[in-house]
C-alpha cells in the first residue's frame, strides 16, 4: 500500500491544492508514482475524465502535477452549489442527487464507504498519496461527521502537515489556534507546521518560530515564499477572478501592449472559469472578469461562462442590466460567445419542464436562434472536433474539451459552431431521441476538414456565438484564430503580434509545475517530509 501525507489548512485559500501540487511534482520528480486525493471538494469548476465522470479541477491540477491521468477516485465527493444553501453531491464522478446543506450533513457517513473504495483503488497502484484537506480542521461544529480533515486523517492513518496563510495576517494565531482547538489524538497527526505565501525576509519570522515552538512542540517543515505560478484555480475564491491580465506571461509586456479587450461576466454561480485562462496568456490580449454595465466599456469581445444555475444567473444579468449592454453591443458588431450555461442564455427561451433549476419557461437573450430545455439527466462527455467560426479562411481549426450541462438545445437557424466526436458517449446516445437540429447530436454533412460522423456543436448568427464545449479555447490552433480573429476586427497587422510566436497550453504547465516544484523544494525541509512519510520523529 501507497505511503501517505495530508495536507490541511487553517483556512479556505491557506494554499493547500498548491502545496499539494507541488509535493505531487516533486515526489514525480524522485521517482515514486504518486497520486493526489481530496475526499470531499466544494467546487463549481469541474472536470470530465476520459471515462465520463466528473471531478474537481484542483485534483486534475495535481494530478497533472503528478504526470499521471486525472480519475473521480481522487475525488470521490463532488459537492457543485446550487443555492445558498443546497449543492447538487456527485458520488465518484455520478450525480446521486440535489440536497440541502442540513440534509447532507446528516448523511455524510454513509459516504464512508464510497470514500474509503476510491482511496484504497489509489493507495493500491501508487506508491504515494498527497492528500488535501478541506477548509479547516478547527471547525469544531463539524467533528462529529467530519470525512474530509481530521476525521479523514484518522481514516487513513495519515500525518498532517497544517499550512497558515501569513498573506492574510495573524499566521501564529491561525496556526496556534487551529492546534489548540483540536482534541489531542489529532494535534498528535500534525508533524509539522508550513507558513504559506511569504512575502520579505525570513529572518524576521524567526523569534516568532522558536516563540511558537516553545508554546507547542510541533516543528516548522518551512516558509513558502509567495509563487508567481500560474496554475489553474480551484473556485471562485481565485485571486484570478479580481484581477485583470494580459499579453501574456511568457512575453516581455513592455513590448506587447494589449490591442483588444476581452471581457468575461462573472457570473454569480459561474463554473469552470478555467476555459478562459489560455486567453489571459495571449499576446496582445487583456482579459478581465466584468459583474457591471460600466466595466463593459471598451470591449473587444464578450464571454458568457458556464453556470451552475443558468435561468437564476440570466436574473441576475437582467437585473443589474448587464442583459441590456450586452444585447446592445451585440447589435453594434462586437463579438459576444456564449459557454455552455452562457450559451443556453443567449437563446429565445429556457424550458425547465422537470425542475431541474427552477422551473417554468424564461425568455432567453434573443442573440442565438436556439431553444434550450432542461434534462434530467447530467450530459458527461469528453470531445474533440473542429470548429470555423474564427477562422480567417475557412479552414476548421482543432477543438477538445468536455460536455457536462443538463440541457438539450434546438438550433433554429444559424449554422453549428463545430463539428464533435464524444470520446465516451454513454450518456449522450440516452438523449439523442430526434434527427432535428438538437446541438451536439444532430450527424450533419460535415464541411471539409470535420470529423468524419461528426456531431454538430452550438450556434452561430452573425457576430454571436455558442458552444458546450468547454475548454474550446485550449488548442493552440484556436488560440491562435481568436488572435488573428480580434487582431483583423481592429485592423492591426497579424504579423505585428506573430513573430513566429506559438503557445502550448500543455508545455506551459508543465514548466509551471517545475517551476512550484523547484520553490517548494528550495524552502522546504524535503528530508523532515521524507522522514514524515517514513513515519520516523521529527520534533
Amino acid at each position: 500500500m501507497a505511503k501517505v501525507i495530508m495536507i490541511q489548512g487553517t483556512m479556505s485559500n491557506a494554499g493547500k491544492s498548491f502545496l499539494a501540487a507541488g509535493l505531487c511534482r516533486i515526489f514525480k520528480q524522485d521517482g515514486l508514482r504518486t497520486a493526489p486525493f481530496k475526499s470531499q471538494n466544494m467546487a463549481l469548476n469541474s472536470y470530465i475524465t476520459r471515462d465520463g465522470l466528473e471531478m474537481g479541477r484542483a485534483q486534475v491540477m495535481q494530478a497533472e502535477a503528478a504526470g499521471i491521468e486525472p480519475e473521480a477516485a481522487m475525488n470521490p465527493i463532488l459537492l457543485k452549489p446550487t443555492s445558498n444553501m443546497g449543492s447538487q453531491l456527485i458520488v465518484n464522478g455520478e450525480v446521486r442527487g440535489n440536497y440541502p446543506a442540513a440534509e447532507y450533513f446528516k448523511m455524510k457517513k454513509s459516504l464512508i464507504p464510497d470514500i474509503m473504495d476510491a482511496y484504497n483503488s489509489l493507495a493500491s497502484r501508487f506508491d504515494v498519496i498527497v492528500v488535501e484537506g478541506a477548509g479547516s480542521p478547527a471547525e469544531i461544529n463539524l467533528r462529529e461527521n467530519d470525512i474530509v480533515n481530521m476525521g479523514l486523517a484518522e481514516m487513513l492513518d495519515a500525518p498532517v502537515l497544517l499550512a497558515g496563510d501569513i498573506d492574510r495576517g495573524g499566521v501564529f494565531a491561525q496556526l496556534y489556534g487551529t492546534a489548540a482547538l483540536l482534541t489531542e489524538a489529532e494535534r498528535k497527526r500534525i508533524r509539522a507546521f508550513v507558513i504559506n505565501k511569504f512575502r520579505g525576509d525570513k529572518e524576521i519570522l524567526k523569534p516568532g518560530l522558536s516563540m511558537l515552538y516553545e508554546r507547542i512542540r510541533i516543528p516548522f517543515a518551512g516558509v513558502i515564499p509567495y509563487m508567481d505560478v500560474d496554475v489553474d484555480d480551484e473556485d471562485s475564491l481565485s485571486e484570478r477572478l479580481t484581477e485583470k491580465h494580459g499579453t501574456g506571461p511568457l512575453l516581455d509586456r513592455s513590448s506587447h501592449a494589449a490591442f483588444a479587450k476581452i471581457s468575461v461576466i462573472r457570473l454569480p454561480r459561474i463554473s469552470n472559469f478555467t476555459d478562459f485562462n489560455a486567453l489571459e496568456r495571449l499576446p496582445g490580449i487583456a482579459l478581465s472578469y466584468v459583474s457591471r454595465p460600466e466595466e463593459l466599456t471598451g470591449s473587444d469581445l464578450i464571454i458568457l461562462p458556464g453556470t451552475k444555475n443558468t435561468m437564476g444567473d440570466l436574473k441576475w444579468l437582467r437585473q443589474n442590466g448587464l442583459e441590456a449592454v450586452i444585447t446592445r453591443m451585440a447589435g453594434k458588431g462586437i463579438p459576444v460567445i456564449g459557454v455552455c450555461g452562457g450559451f443556453q442564455m443567449l437563446g429565445t427561451s429556457l424550458s425547465d419542464p422537470h425542475g431541474v433549476e427552477e422551473g417554468g419557461t424564461m425568455r432567453g437573450m434573443e442573440l442565438l436562434p436556439i431553444r434550450t430545455i432542461f434534462a434530467e439527466k447530467k450530459t458527461r462527455t469528453r470531445v474533440n472536433g473542429t470548429a470555423a467560426g474564427f477562422s480567417n479562411d475557412g479552414v476548421p481549426v482543432k477543438i477538445n474539451g468536455y460536455e457536462i450541462h443538463m440541457g438539450e438545445t434546438i438550433r433554429d437557424g444559424g449554422q453549428p459552431f463545430s463539428w464533435i466526436q464524444y470520446e465516451n458517449g454513454e450518456n449522450i446516445a440516452a438523449m439523442a431521441t430526434d434527427s432535428d437540429a438538437r446541438s451536439g447530436y444532430k450527424t450533419d454533412s460535415n464541411p471539409n476538414g470535420a470529423p468524419a460522423g461528426g456531431k454538430e456543436d452550438g450556434c452561430i448568427s452573425g457576430n454571436v456565438f455558442g458552444t458546450y464545449v468547454h475548454g474550446v479555447f485550449d488548442t493552440e490552433e484556436m488560440q491562435h484564430a481568436i488572435r488573428y480573429f480580434l487582431a483583423e476586427r481592429k485592423g492591426v497587422r497579424p504579423e505585428t503580434y506573430e513573430n513566429g510566436e506559438t503557445f502550448s497550453m500543455a508545455k506551459y504547465k508543465e514548466e509551471q509545475y517545475d517551476k512550484m516544484a523547484k520553490i517548494i523544494r528550495e524552502n522546504l525541509d524535503m528530508d523532515m517530509i521524507y522522514r514524515i512519510l517514513e513515519r520516523k520523529d521529527v520534533r
